[in-house]
């Protein structure tokens, strides 16, 4: 049998393998071995493999070779490769493997998404980047308000083609490629080809070459399934045990708010945890998924938007809390542990109203789950996750902000609407406070009769409205004539007599008009996110509410037609 190839011998520029090699990466899994070769000969190449299997190497690694070997010069606003994702979290991912390999080689990479503000991202654009690595949504936004150029791509990648399907980002997809030049290279990697994929496929690549590489019976080996048959008054026993055990945790939920209700419960029971899905800032959600890498919690739940791209290293433990509707969804959310030859263990916690369903999950995905009636306190716990179990007050995340007299410290877990968490990002909110608990109650001021009754108080000015006479003694106001009173100023507008006598207004001089708006406050934003156009007449500049002018200095355009947005 002939020994494995390394990187070197794949025919990759030199600074990328000594990038790997300090990385501690030599030899290639299967998915890049099959793929590279063929991509670093410029050919549109389609992959297909589960999620874990390296597909991010397979599709940077000859990208950035290929952009070595053009030789062009980086332009203001017009990249050179795009990469297409459908998450933020699998964005970020896929920055993390090829900014460093980029360095290497000179190259500048960016990230786009929605959820944070757009001049960072424009910005960008205007400086050069070589790479972008976008969600559809939020690069359509760029592309209207004319920051990127795509005449410039010579590269475009496809990233978990199926999950952007499954998201609905398939007819903005379709809208970015056909922007893209006929000429450039495309590749695609997908775990399928359903949902419209093959469309694509057949529409954008040119004569491709697919590779497939299909889970083997070594693969298989390193994750375990296990079904635990639980009642649901021991449900939330059993997962606080598992959770407790060393190593990190990735518990799955069906929900948003499920999530948070779980993740407040461990935090409660003495299991650090932070939630990541959809309702939470981009800020909480970078925030949380860093405290779980970091250890700062061991455990991370969530909902299926981290079923796709999230890679933290050792995750022990993958627990479906809820089992998901489709077989599809549980392979991604499984594929979280056991990734690029680790070990890994898949607990499915099954009510007894989900028996029938979790049979045909099983029978869906091609396993062979080893099923077992588990109440708290069994061996089969501390057989699955070893260890002592640990119980420990949640560490404090909330990052500081700085200066401007902002509200500080206030303990935030998981970034949720309750339980004093904080969604992040700008001004703080009210629940930046910290729990009610932390603050103090209201009734520590004491009692009314101690802290003083409202007569009591400073009178507003001189002339003080309580020392006014009860409003029986002043008698009605139609008894006071209004004329008795004092002009206001030189001018009394009651000497001015009837309108229809005064004129229109427009016949009036008027002297010149002071905007008494304060600049310092940020502009009103369109749907973009950008700053709006102002349509009292005449452009303003950009500082006071114009749209974002192109990278020629023109106007944006696109039409009013809301794309739709990143997860």
């Amino acid at each position: 049998m002939d020994p494995r190839p390394t990187f070197a011998d794949l025919g990759l520029p030199t600074p990328l393998v000594d990038e790997l090699t300090s990385q501690g990466l030599i030899e290639p899994f299967p998915i890049q071995q099959a793929t590279i070769a063929d991509a670093l000969a410029g050919r549109d190449t389609l992959g297909r493999g589960r999620t874990g299997s390296g597909k991010t190497l397979a599709f940077t690694l000859p990208l950035l070779a290929r952009l070595e070997a053009s030789g062009k010069q980086r332009e203001r606003f017009a990249p050179r490769a795009l990469i297409l994702v459908p998450t933020r979290e699998l964005a970020n991912q896929v920055c993390d493997v090829l900014s460093p390999l980029a360095k290497r080689l000179g190259m500048r990479t960016t990230t786009v998404y929605g959820g944070v503000g757009y001049p960072k991202q424009i910005e960008a654009m205007r400086n050069g980047v070589d790479i972008v690595v976008a969600c559809p949504g939020r690069f359509i936004d760029l592309m209207e308000s004319g920051h990127v150029d795509l005449d410039a791509i010579e590269i475009t990648v496809l990233d978990e083609a199926d999950h952007m399907a499954e998201l609905g980002f398939l007819e903005h997809v379709t809208h970015i490629l056909s922007k893209t030049p006929k000429e450039g290279q495309r590749l695609l990697f997908s775990a399928t080809l359903d949902r419209g994929i093959d469309k694509l496929v057949r529409k954008f690549l040119n004569n491709p070459v697919t590779h497939e590489v299909e889970t083997n019976s070594e693969d298989e080996a390193q994750m375990t399934h296990y079904f635990f048959n639980v009642s649901q008054a021991s449900r939330f026993d059993v997962l606080q045990d598992l959770c407790a055990a060393p190593g990190r945790s990735l518990v799955f939920t069906r929900t948003k708010h499920g999530a948070r209700k779980l993740t407040e419960a461990l935090i409660k029971a003495g299991v650090p945890s932070v939630e990541l899905h959809g309702d939470l800032s981009q800020n909480v959600r970078a925030r949380n998924l860093a405290a779980f890498s970091s250890g700062k919690a061991d455990t991370l739940v969530a909902t299926d938007i981290a079923a796709r791209g999230i890679h933290v290293d050792d995750i022990a433990l993958v627990i479906h809390a809820d089992p998901p509707e489709e077989h599809k969804a549980f392979l991604h959310r499984s594929g979280r542990t056991a990734r690029a030859g680790a070990e890994g263990t898949v607990i499915t916690m099954v009510t007894e109203n989900m028996r029938r369903h979790v049979k045909r999950l099983a029978k869906d995905a091609g396993i062979d789950p080893i099923s077992k009636n588990v109440a708290k306190g069994d061996a089969i716990l501390e057989e699955v996750a070893p260890g002592v179990r640990e119980f420990r007050e949640m560490p404090s995340i909330e990052e500081r902000r700085g200066g401007g007299g902002g509200r500080s410290g206030g303990r935030s877990y998981g970034g949720g609407r309750s339980g004093g968490k904080s969604y992040g990002g700008g001004r703080g909110s009210r629940d930046d406070r910290g729990p009610r608990d932390d603050r103090g109650s209201r009734d520590d001021r004491g009692p009314r009769e101690v802290r003083g009754s409202r007569e009591d108080r400073a009178p507003r000015g001189d002339r003080d409205f309580r020392d006014r006479a009860p409003r029986e003694d002043r008698g009605p106001r139609d008894d006071r004539p209004r004329d008795d009173r004092a002009p206001r100023g030189d001018r009394d507008f009651r000497d001015r007599g009837p309108r229809e006598d005064r004129g229109s207004r427009t016949d009036r001089p008027r002297g010149p008009r002071t905007d008494s708006r304060d600049d310092s406050r940020a502009p009103r934003s369109d749907f973009r996110g950008g700053p709006r156009s102002d349509s009292r007449g005449g452009g303003r500049p950009d500082s006071r509410g114009g749209r974002p002018s192109g990278p020629r200095g023109g106007s944006s355009s696109g039409g009013n037609k809301r794309p739709a947005r990143s997860y």
